[in-house]
């Protein structure tokens, strides 16, 4: 349960379901915006999204983003299809081949690597942070918290959530002698090993140990 403050508590962390959230909501702009989760490929200079599980693709505009520079530079690492998770206004286009056009938004995750469409836990996932170097991962949904950390097989914590001003928000468990804090704020971070960018900065506190990283938001969170 949601309250002013959001603060959230709860117990273990039964995992999760499917791989697309088609879904719009209301924009800034006044335009309604659509979530997409799909394949992302480059043909002749032109992103194609091609979402999971559906047969039709659609031109990528980039809108306000960098998705084509960062594509680009993914792209010419060796992958020739990355996964994407993006946001944007759906249109038409009058690009041949196109069965719509997106105009992005919002860049939640752009990978090259990892678990994309076929990702069981992706609808119920609020929140996805990991870091490298120690690798450390935080995967939080309603029901809880699965903290994985240096040496540190994975444990479900109950948590509580804070909103801050400027789109921050913070997460902390003290539970089974963990004491753990979550910051994480709306800003375009690159994974240190895999390229992959994701749209929020994450820093991570274990039992005092200062750790950073990168998050993005799951299916079952739009904010």
């Amino acid at each position: 349960m949601h309250i002013s403050r959001k603060l959230l508590v709860f117990t273990l962390l039964p995992l999760f379901a499917s791989c697309q959230v088609y879904k719009s909501k209301p924009a800034d702009t006044e335009k309604a915006q659509t979530r997409l989760q799909g394949e992302l490929t480059r043909e002749n200079g032109q992103l194609w999204l091609k979402p999971c599980e559906d047969p039709r693709r659609f031109a990528i505009a980039e809108g306000t983003t960098t998705i084509t520079q960062d594509a680009s530079e993914l792209l010419s690492d060796g992958h020739s299809v990355l996964f994407a998770d993006l946001r944007g206004v759906m249109g038409s286009t009058q690009i041949s081949g196109a069965d719509g056009a997106m105009q992005v938004g919002r860049v939640y995750r752009l990978q090259p690597e990892g678990h994309g469409c076929d990702d069981p836990n992706f609808k119920r996932t609020l929140v996805r942070a990991a870091g490298q170097e120690p690798f450390w991962s935080v995967t939080v949904s309603n029901q809880g918290m699965v903290l994985s950390g240096p040496d540190h097989e994975p444990v479900a914590l109950p948590y509580m959530e804070e909103q801050l001003p400027e789109g921050r928000i913070n997460l902390t468990s003290e539970a089974n002698g963990e004491r753990v804090e979550l910051w994480l704020a709306p800003q375009r971070c690159v994974d240190s090993m895999s390229g992959a960018v994701q749209h929020m900065s994450a820093q991570l506190r274990l039992n005092g140990k200062l750790m950073r990283g990168c998050a993005a938001f799951g299916g079952a969170r739009n904010d």
